[in-house]
């Protein structure tokens, strides 16, 4: 097989390719390199450069590297820039995706792999969140990978694909410094760009219904995120009639602010003591992934805890930022 990874030079598409890679399958990416980088991908991975909204491009590069299998992270996340940028992230994220399926059911590509977001639940009232909880999104983009996975079902469906969406919860870590987080657009890299910098560290709200008052999220280490991947593609591979929606978790909840202190503990800047902003738009109080289901279907949990995730992304930061080690 040869897997087409769109966004595969991007921090969560890169460490996808590498375990793919690594697990012996061979792959092709597709990136705009908006928000990724060529360093991030191994010698000898073959790179397309250009936009998933380009048909041609998609269905010259379905056919020349014979592909038989997509798996598609390309795409806008930030939830607060959706709010902003509505028409944006809808034409990026839906139509973007909609090209994509539309040129693999055109060349009898029969096994998608979508990469779906948490963000599709909302502001969910329970414990723990599972693939059955209503979706209720609160931002576009939440929005736009609802209508993602209902887009990736229904072709599925109608032209014989195999298909798996995967919401991932909160994704931090890196599998090797060089391939860290160079976004600041999540929690983690946030709190080490204001500590680099010798500023507090920022919680965005902390009047939530929640025990310190600060929003609870279940995170991830992007390597379980990347080996998810691998597990699911395989099943995918051997099952012609999966249609799969699946949390990525570890099913237990960090509120910001016990993310923070583990940060600062980790780095070794405890000196500077976090200050409360304002809410951000969209962010629920608490969402927690149930991982049972993931489990049974592709016989996958998460190995790696939020410590570990800290200390492999603060060394990925180190290693681009050197002075943050003082």
């Amino acid at each position: 097989m040869t897997w087409l990874i769109t966004g595969g030079a991007g921090y969560i598409g890169s460490h996808v390719v590498k375990a793919m890679t690594d697990g012996g399958e061979r792959v092709v990416v597709l990136d705009d390199l908006s928000t990724g980088s060529t360093e991030r991908l191994s010698a000898g991975v073959p790179l397309e450069l250009g936009s998933v909204l380009d048909r041609e491009l998609v269905d010259r590069v379905l056919r020349e590297h014979s592909v038989t299998g997509i798996v598609h992270l390309a795409g806008k996340k930030q939830v607060g820039e959706s709010v902003a940028l509505p028409l944006h992230y809808y034409y990026e994220n839906v139509e973007g995706l909609r090209t994509v399926l539309a040129a693999a059911a055109d060349a009898d590509v029969r096994r998608f792999l979508f990469s779906s977001s948490a963000s599709v639940y909302g502001m969910p009232d329970v414990d723990l969140v599972t693939e059955q909880t209503p979706c209720l999104p609160m931002s576009p983009y939440g929005e736009t990978k609802l209508a993602g996975e209902w887009l990736v079902t229904a072709v599925g469906k109608a032209h014989g694909m195999a298909t798996a969406s995967l919401r991932y919860f909160n994704v931090a870590g890196a599998a090797s410094p060089e391939l860290g987080d160079d976004g600041i657009f999540n929690l983690v890299p946030m709190v080490f760009e204001r500590l680099t910098a010798d500023e507090s560290p920022r919680i965005f709200g902390d009047d939530y219904q929640t025990p310190d008052g600060t929003c609870i999220r279940d995170y991830i280490h992007v390597e379980d995120i990347a080996s998810a991947h691998v597990a699911a593609a395989r099943r995918l591979a051997e099952d012609a009639s999966a249609s799969l929606i699946l949390n990525i978790g570890r099913g237990e909840g960090v509120s910001v602010a016990e993310m923070v202190t583990t940060i600062q503990d980790v780095s070794g800047r405890e000196d500077l003591k976090p200050v409360v902003t304002e809410r951000r738009p969209g962010d629920p109080a608490r969402v927690v992934a149930a991982a049972d289901r993931i489990r049974e279907e592709l016989g996958w949990q998460a190995r790696h805890d939020v410590r570990a995730m800290v200390t492999s992304a603060w060394a990925g930061w180190c290693l681009r930022h050197p002075e943050a080690r003082g």
